[in-house]
C-alpha cells in the first residue's frame, strides 16, 4: 500500500502480507505471542485501505485456532 502524506507519495509504504478479494487483510506472524502493537499494525492497514475485516494470525502456537485474532475496522 502506498503511503501518501499531503499529496506526496513515500516510497516506503506499508506492505500487507495477504489481501483476499480486496476485502480481507491477513497479517501473518510467527512470534511467541502477539501484542497490541501487532493488533494496531493490522488495524492501521484496515483503516488506510478502507477495508472492514482483518485476521492477525500467529503460527507459533500449538493449535492454529489459538493464534487467530479477528480485527474489525468500525470506521
Amino acid at each position: 500500500m502506498p503511503l501518501i502524506i499531503d499529496g506526496v507519495e513515500l516510497e516506503n509504504g506499508y506492505c500487507i502480507d495477504i489481501l483476499v478479494e480486496r476485502k480481507l487483510v491477513l497479517e501473518l506472524k510467527a512470534v511467541e505471542r502477539t501484542t497490541d502493537i501487532h493488533f494496531s499494525q493490522t488495524l492501521n492497514y484496515l483503516k488506510l485501505g478502507k477495508f472492514k475485516l482483518g485476521l492477525l494470525i500467529n503460527f507459533n502456537v500449538p493449535r492454529l485456532k489459538l493464534g487467530i485474532r479477528r480485527v474489525i475496522n468500525t470506521k
